[in-house]
Protein backbone atom coordinates (compact mmCIF):
# COMPACT_ATOMS: atom_id res chain seq x y z
CA UNK A 1 0.00 0.00 0.00
CA UNK A 2 2.29 2.96 -0.98
CA UNK A 3 1.32 6.14 -2.95
CA UNK A 4 2.69 8.14 -6.01
CA UNK A 5 3.14 11.90 -4.67
CA UNK A 6 3.58 14.35 -7.87
CA UNK A 7 6.57 16.11 -7.69
CA UNK A 8 7.12 14.70 -4.10
CA UNK A 9 10.74 15.57 -3.86
CA UNK A 10 10.26 19.58 -4.30
CA UNK A 11 7.39 19.47 -1.21
CA UNK A 12 8.29 20.80 1.62
CA UNK A 13 7.94 18.73 5.25
CA UNK A 14 4.65 20.52 5.65
CA UNK A 15 3.12 20.00 2.54
CA UNK A 16 4.27 16.55 2.55
CA UNK A 17 2.96 15.74 6.01
CA UNK A 18 -0.98 17.37 4.37
CA UNK A 19 -0.36 15.09 1.39
CA UNK A 20 -0.03 12.00 3.64
CA UNK A 21 -2.66 12.57 6.02
CA UNK A 22 -4.73 13.05 3.50
CA UNK A 23 -4.22 10.23 1.44
CA UNK A 24 -4.24 7.95 4.72
CA UNK A 25 -7.75 9.68 5.33
CA UNK A 26 -9.02 8.66 1.81
CA UNK A 27 -7.51 5.28 2.42
CA UNK A 28 -9.72 5.15 5.40
CA UNK A 29 -12.99 6.24 4.10
CA UNK A 30 -12.40 3.51 1.06
CA UNK A 31 -11.60 0.75 3.84
CA UNK A 32 -14.93 2.57 5.74
CA UNK A 33 -17.12 1.91 2.69
CA UNK A 34 -15.73 -1.66 1.85
CA UNK A 35 -16.19 -3.03 5.50
CA UNK A 36 -19.27 -1.18 6.41
CA UNK A 37 -20.36 -1.04 10.03
CA UNK A 38 -21.14 -5.18 10.90
CA UNK A 39 -18.44 -6.11 12.67
CA UNK A 40 -16.10 -2.83 14.66
CA UNK A 41 -13.75 -4.64 15.68
CA UNK A 42 -12.55 -6.18 11.87
CA UNK A 43 -12.80 -2.44 10.59
CA UNK A 44 -11.06 -1.10 13.44
CA UNK A 45 -8.19 -3.48 12.80
CA UNK A 46 -8.01 -2.65 9.04
CA UNK A 47 -8.15 0.82 9.44
CA UNK A 48 -5.42 0.68 11.67
CA UNK A 49 -3.38 -1.63 9.19
CA UNK A 50 -4.20 -0.12 6.21
CA UNK A 51 -3.22 3.33 7.09
CA UNK A 52 -0.32 2.35 8.90
CA UNK A 53 1.16 0.37 5.60
CA UNK A 54 0.42 3.42 3.67
CA UNK A 55 2.25 6.13 5.92
CA UNK A 56 4.88 3.64 6.34
CA UNK A 57 5.53 2.86 2.90
CA UNK A 58 5.27 6.40 2.06
CA UNK A 59 7.93 7.89 4.49
CA UNK A 60 10.34 5.11 3.59
CA UNK A 61 9.98 6.01 -0.09
CA UNK A 62 10.35 10.17 0.50
CA UNK A 63 11.59 10.69 3.22
CA UNK A 64 14.09 7.38 3.74
CA UNK A 65 16.93 8.82 5.85
CA UNK A 66 14.43 10.07 8.61
CA UNK A 67 13.40 7.79 11.22
CA UNK A 68 9.36 7.17 12.51
CA UNK A 69 7.05 6.57 15.50
CA UNK A 70 3.58 4.98 15.15
CA UNK A 71 1.36 3.56 17.19
CA UNK A 72 0.66 1.23 14.61
CA UNK A 73 4.46 -0.09 14.26
CA UNK A 74 7.36 -1.99 16.82
CA UNK A 75 9.68 0.98 18.24
CA UNK A 76 12.80 1.16 16.63
CA UNK A 77 15.54 2.73 19.55
CA UNK A 78 17.26 4.50 16.19
CA UNK A 79 15.11 6.94 16.62
CA UNK A 80 16.53 8.64 19.70
CA UNK A 81 20.08 9.42 17.70
CA UNK A 82 17.64 10.73 14.85
CA UNK A 83 17.81 14.47 14.08
CA UNK A 84 14.33 14.09 12.28
CA UNK A 85 11.41 11.56 13.91
CA UNK A 86 8.21 11.48 12.25
CA UNK A 87 5.63 10.48 15.00
CA UNK A 88 2.28 9.51 13.03
CA UNK A 89 -0.92 8.07 13.91
CA UNK A 90 -2.35 6.11 11.39
CA UNK A 91 -5.93 6.53 12.86
CA UNK A 92 -6.85 8.49 16.00
CA UNK A 93 -10.27 7.46 17.34
CA UNK A 94 -10.35 3.83 16.24
CA UNK A 95 -14.05 3.73 18.44
CA UNK A 96 -15.20 6.60 16.59
CA UNK A 97 -13.43 5.24 12.83
CA UNK A 98 -16.15 1.91 13.72
CA UNK A 99 -19.38 3.43 14.18
CA UNK A 100 -21.57 4.72 11.28
CA UNK A 101 -21.70 8.25 10.92
CA UNK A 102 -19.26 9.61 13.22
CA UNK A 103 -16.51 12.04 12.09
CA UNK A 104 -14.45 12.85 14.96
CA UNK A 105 -11.63 10.33 14.34
CA UNK A 106 -8.54 11.64 12.88
CA UNK A 107 -5.00 11.11 11.58
CA UNK A 108 -1.79 12.53 12.77
CA UNK A 109 1.60 13.73 10.86
CA UNK A 110 4.25 15.23 12.81
CA UNK A 111 7.55 15.49 12.48
CA UNK A 112 10.33 16.03 14.90
CA UNK A 113 13.61 17.83 14.66
CA UNK A 114 16.60 18.34 16.91
CA UNK A 115 14.51 18.77 19.67
CA UNK A 116 11.21 20.20 18.47
CA UNK A 117 7.94 19.64 16.39
CA UNK A 118 8.56 21.24 13.66
CA UNK A 119 5.69 20.81 11.24
CA UNK A 120 2.28 18.84 11.96
CA UNK A 121 -0.77 17.93 10.02
CA UNK A 122 -4.42 16.84 11.70
CA UNK A 123 -6.67 15.25 8.96
CA UNK A 124 -10.24 14.79 9.77
CA UNK A 125 -11.42 12.86 6.93
CA UNK A 126 -15.62 12.30 7.70
CA UNK A 127 -15.35 15.99 7.92
CA UNK A 128 -13.10 16.64 4.65
CA UNK A 129 -10.74 19.13 6.81
CA UNK A 130 -6.88 19.26 7.46
CA UNK A 131 -5.35 21.44 9.81
CA UNK A 132 -1.45 21.95 9.54
CA UNK A 133 1.11 24.17 10.61
CA UNK A 134 1.14 25.28 6.93
CA UNK A 135 -1.91 27.14 7.54
CA UNK A 136 -2.67 27.27 10.72
CA UNK A 137 -4.66 30.58 12.23
CA UNK A 138 -5.51 32.23 15.31
CA UNK A 139 -9.19 30.92 15.95
CA UNK A 140 -12.08 33.67 16.14
CA UNK A 141 -12.72 35.33 19.30
CA UNK A 142 -14.26 33.59 22.52
CA UNK A 143 -18.42 33.67 22.27
CA UNK A 144 -20.13 35.01 25.07
CA UNK A 145 -20.53 32.94 28.48
CA UNK A 146 -17.56 30.69 30.05
CA UNK A 147 -15.36 28.30 28.02
CA UNK A 148 -16.16 25.07 26.60
CA UNK A 149 -13.60 22.14 27.34
CA UNK A 150 -13.94 19.06 24.93
CA UNK A 151 -14.48 15.61 26.95
CA UNK A 152 -14.36 12.30 26.13
CA UNK A 153 -18.35 11.63 24.87
CA UNK A 154 -19.16 8.19 27.02
CA UNK A 155 -17.54 9.92 30.33
CA UNK A 156 -16.00 13.22 31.06
CA UNK A 157 -13.53 13.05 33.74
CA UNK A 158 -13.52 14.49 37.18
CA UNK A 159 -11.08 16.79 36.04
CA UNK A 160 -12.67 18.04 33.40
CA UNK A 161 -15.93 18.70 34.76
CA UNK A 162 -14.44 20.17 38.17
CA UNK A 163 -12.48 22.76 36.12
CA UNK A 164 -15.08 23.82 33.94
CA UNK A 165 -17.45 24.26 36.62
CA UNK A 166 -14.41 26.54 38.64
CA UNK A 167 -14.28 28.12 34.73
CA UNK A 168 -18.14 28.96 34.70
CA UNK A 169 -17.66 26.49 31.57
CA UNK A 170 -19.55 23.75 29.73
CA UNK A 171 -18.34 20.16 29.18
CA UNK A 172 -18.71 19.11 25.20
CA UNK A 173 -18.57 15.75 24.55
CA UNK A 174 -15.73 14.35 21.89
CA UNK A 175 -13.83 11.49 20.09
CA UNK A 176 -10.15 10.94 19.23
CA UNK A 177 -7.58 13.47 20.16
CA UNK A 178 -7.08 14.73 17.09
CA UNK A 179 -10.43 15.68 16.67
CA UNK A 180 -11.10 17.49 20.43
CA UNK A 181 -7.58 19.35 19.54
CA UNK A 182 -8.84 20.95 15.98
CA UNK A 183 -12.01 22.08 17.84
CA UNK A 184 -9.78 24.00 19.84
CA UNK A 185 -8.10 25.06 16.94
CA UNK A 186 -11.01 25.64 14.79
CA UNK A 187 -12.75 27.97 18.03
CA UNK A 188 -15.73 25.59 18.31
CA UNK A 189 -14.21 24.57 21.86
CA UNK A 190 -11.79 26.73 23.88
CA UNK A 191 -10.19 23.85 26.32
CA UNK A 192 -9.14 20.46 25.69
CA UNK A 193 -7.53 19.10 29.33
CA UNK A 194 -6.75 15.43 29.02
CA UNK A 195 -4.95 13.61 32.16
CA UNK A 196 -6.23 9.94 31.45
CA UNK A 197 -3.22 8.71 29.64
CA UNK A 198 -1.88 9.27 25.81
CA UNK A 199 1.34 8.41 24.21
CA UNK A 200 3.53 10.90 21.75
CA UNK A 201 1.44 9.82 18.98
CA UNK A 202 -1.42 11.14 20.39
CA UNK A 203 -0.47 14.89 20.35
CA UNK A 204 2.51 15.51 18.72
CA UNK A 205 0.73 16.65 15.01
CA UNK A 206 -2.16 17.83 17.02
CA UNK A 207 0.26 20.25 19.37
CA UNK A 208 2.27 21.02 15.87
CA UNK A 209 -0.46 22.30 14.93
CA UNK A 210 -1.87 23.83 18.10
CA UNK A 211 1.00 26.60 18.48
CA UNK A 212 1.34 27.30 14.89
CA UNK A 213 -2.21 28.80 15.23
CA UNK A 214 -0.88 30.48 18.35
CA UNK A 215 -2.47 28.97 21.64
CA UNK A 216 -1.23 27.20 24.61
CA UNK A 217 0.12 23.95 25.05
CA UNK A 218 1.86 22.12 27.83
CA UNK A 219 1.65 19.47 30.81
CA UNK A 220 -1.30 19.79 32.78
CA UNK A 221 1.61 21.38 35.15
CA UNK A 222 2.45 24.23 32.85
CA UNK A 223 6.00 22.46 32.43
CA UNK A 224 6.65 21.83 28.20
CA UNK A 225 5.62 18.39 26.46
CA UNK A 226 8.71 16.90 25.35
CA UNK A 227 8.66 14.13 22.27
CA UNK A 228 10.55 11.62 20.98
CA UNK A 229 11.66 10.24 24.64
CA UNK A 230 12.69 6.63 24.65
CA UNK A 231 9.44 5.92 26.74
CA UNK A 232 6.48 7.59 24.92
CA UNK A 233 3.86 7.50 27.01
CA UNK A 234 2.77 11.32 27.36
CA UNK A 235 0.24 10.97 30.03
CA UNK A 236 -1.22 14.25 30.50
CA UNK A 237 -2.31 17.41 27.92
CA UNK A 238 -3.58 21.04 27.60
CA UNK A 239 -4.04 22.81 24.46
CA UNK A 240 -6.19 26.10 25.01
CA UNK A 241 -6.94 29.66 23.78
CA UNK A 242 -3.78 31.27 25.44
CA UNK A 243 -5.66 33.96 27.44
CA UNK A 244 -7.01 31.07 29.56
CA UNK A 245 -4.32 29.03 30.51
CA UNK A 246 -3.23 30.83 34.06
CA UNK A 247 -6.85 30.07 34.99
CA UNK A 248 -6.81 26.43 33.73
CA UNK A 249 -3.41 25.82 35.14
CA UNK A 250 -4.69 27.08 38.37
CA UNK A 251 -7.31 25.33 38.82
CA UNK A 252 -6.04 21.84 38.06
CA UNK A 253 -3.60 22.75 40.81
CA UNK A 254 -6.11 23.38 43.35
CA UNK A 255 -8.03 20.29 41.69
CA UNK A 256 -4.73 18.32 42.23
CA UNK A 257 -4.26 19.60 45.60
CA UNK A 258 -7.60 18.25 46.80
CA UNK A 259 -9.00 21.69 47.13
CA UNK A 260 -11.88 22.67 45.59
CA UNK A 261 -10.89 23.82 41.78
CA UNK A 262 -14.27 26.07 41.85
CA UNK A 263 -12.22 28.22 43.91
CA UNK A 264 -10.25 29.23 40.90
CA UNK A 265 -12.99 31.94 39.35
CA UNK A 266 -11.82 33.30 35.66
CA UNK A 267 -10.62 36.45 36.36
CA UNK A 268 -8.97 35.52 40.00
Amino acid sequence: MSIDIADADNLSDAQLAVRLAEEAGQRLLAIRASHGFADPAALRDAGDAGSQQLLGAALARYRPADAVLSEEAVDDPARLRADRVWIIDPLDGTREFSEEGRTDWAVHVALWQAGELVTGAVALPGLGLTLSTASASPPPPMPAGGPRLVASRTRAPRLVTDVAAALGGTVVPMGSAGAKASAVVRGEADVYLHAGGQYEWDSAAPVAVALAAGLHASRIDGSPLRYNQPDPLLPDLLICRPELASQVLAAVARYQEGQPAAAAQPGG
